[in-house]
């Protein structure tokens, strides 16, 4: 099943609290209705600084938007993910970091 990736660096983040990989794949889960599902997170640079969330759906095109919507409105454990965090897509299930796409923010390639 494809999806979206929400990848965090601990670094630019206010409160980075670990708890946030069971936090917002939740949040997202409910705000969804279940169409978008936690599917995991790994440490996706060696030193341990960005953490990234999987997320599954059907219709990656429809709600990767969304999602980054409701990272620009809302705050997870006191921090503003607009300003932390990349988003990114993958047609298949389980993608690594290196082939997922990324979707945002626009023309601000970061490198992982």
């Amino acid at each position: 099943m494809p999806a979206v990736v929400i990848s965090m660096d601990s670094r630019k983040m206010v409160n980075p609290d670990l708890d946030i990989r069971y936090l917002l794949p939740d949040r997202i889960e409910g705000w969804s209705e279940g169409a978008v599902t936690d599917d995991g997170y790994d440490y996706v640079d060696e030193d341990g600084h960005i953490l990234a969330v999987w997320l599954e759906t059907e219709d990656v095109e429809l709600w990767w938007p969304k999602v980054v919507e409701l990272l620009k409105t809302e705050q997870f454990m006191g921090n503003d993910l607009s300003q932390s965090a990349m988003v990114l897509i993958s047609e298949e299930a389980g993608a690594k970091i290196e082939k997922c796409r990324q979707v945002w923010p626009e023309g601000k390639e970061e490198v992982l």
